[in-house]
């Protein structure tokens, strides 16, 4: 007869599984583009009041990346680190609207017929 006892299989896991990986998701893009990116408020996120509740105290703020840092040691290695610079990469494109979603979708106005069509008359119709 064959084994009787349980396979190994990572049961019960599944619930940490989906929480790592919700669990250090930072801003998207489009909202650093529109609203962060923004000189006067990239000086109010730069310059932030202490706060004892953030690391740092709040004060080592990257603003592309949207996350804060515990020195400013920890911030100028994250300036020269690969992810920082991929980040600022990925903010020179332009950001994706809901246009464009749109568009994808085929809900766009470039393939549709306008909607105020001329008047058909019965003779072109019947071809008399």
């Amino acid at each position: 007869m064959g084994r009787l006892r349980r396979s190994r299989t990572h049961h019960a896991r599944r619930d940490v599984h989906r929480s790592n990986r919700t669990r250090v998701r930072s801003r998207d893009l489009d909202l650093i583009q529109l609203i962060d990116l923004d000189p006067k408020n990239r000086a109010a996120l730069e310059a932030q009041p202490l706060d004892f509740e953030k690391p740092g105290l709040g004060q080592h703020y990257c603003v592309e990346c949207a996350k804060y840092y515990e020195t400013d040691a920890a911030l100028q290695s994250h300036w020269r680190s690969k992810v920082h610079k991929r980040r600022c990469k990925e903010l020179k494109e332009p950001a994706y609207t809901i246009e464009e979603a749109e568009r994808a979708a085929g809900l766009g106005r470039e393939g549709k017929r306008p909607t105020a069509s001329m008047p058909v008359e019965m003779d072109t119709i019947s071809g008399t």
